[in-house]
């Protein structure tokens, strides 16, 4: 499909630009994938950011020395320029009585690891599939006992709790507000189901969600949104094709 106005691109980062990894410590981030973003970035005039469930920190750690717009903790965190401080939303943190529960109950599991991104909290089963379910009945109580205000959200294979208010949607929104987003053709790129508010997010605008994966028809997601990429390396081979000048945008057929 070929569009007659330049893309804003946002990227999830674990399944849509990096392969899963058992631990999210243990991802491979391929060696030309910092100057790949690097030069979409540039071919965007500088309309493309990082939208994930991890920390902005962490981003940076994984692309250094490139720093891109990006949103971090699911929109809880906001850096809108890529030389900017990374500004923290006002949402409600994940009580110290609450992490210790949670962390109690995680030790109790084996294969169940806690991942503290600083605002939320990631509990990844990958090691434990068949956990899932109990997992997320536990935490479940745990919350409506100590939640005050906190939400449990799924991912694959990862329950993760947060301040419900906030969603990829929202960091969409504040990028679209301003330039050298707005007015572009908004284009979202993720492979879970925390993706879905993004997708929602840029249709609102007009634009295009681009689901990643087979494992993105699962429960929770949209069955009318067709597969475009079957994994991070068609994604990262599609970004190779952004390249200046890009008076219009090409976007890849669903597959």
């Amino acid at each position: 499909m070929i569009w007659d106005r330049p893309l804003a691109l946002f990227l999830d980062v674990d399944g849509t630009l990096l392969d899963i990894a058992r631990r999210p410590e243990e991802v491979a981030v391929p060696e030309d994938l910092g100057a790949l973003l690097q030069s979409a970035w540039q071919a965007l005039e500088g309309a493309m950011a990082l939208v994930s469930g991890r920390a902005i920190a962490d981003l940076d750690r994984l692309f250094a020395p490139l720093r891109l717009p990006a949103a971090g903790q699911h929109g809880i965190e906001l850096r809108l320029e890529p030389e900017g401080e990374a500004q923290i939303m006002s949402a409600r943190p994940v009580g110290t009585a609450l992490r210790s529960a949670v962390e109690a109950l995680a030790s109790k599991r084996p294969g169940v690891e806690v991942e503290d991104k600083g605002m939320t909290l990631a509990v990844h089963y990958r090691a434990a599939p068949r956990s899932g379910g109990l997992l997320a009945r536990d935490l479940r109580r745990l919350l409506d006992r100590e939640g005050d205000g906190i939400a449990l959200c799924r991912g694959k294979m990862v329950l993760e709790l947060r301040d419900g208010r906030f969603t990829k949607a929202g960091a969409v929104e504040a990028f679209m507000q301003r330039p050298p987003f707005a007015g572009r053709l908004p284009v979202f790129i993720g492979d879970d189901i925390t993706d879905e508010d993004g997708f929602e997010a840029v249709e609102r605008h007009g634009g295009i969600a681009m689901p990643v994966g087979e494992a993105h028809q699962g429960v929770g997601h949209r069955r009318d949104r067709a597969t475009t990429f079957a994994g991070p390396a068609d994604v990262r081979s599609w970004l190779a094709t952004l390249t200046p000048p890009l008076a219009s945008s090409t976007v890849p057929e669903a597959s």
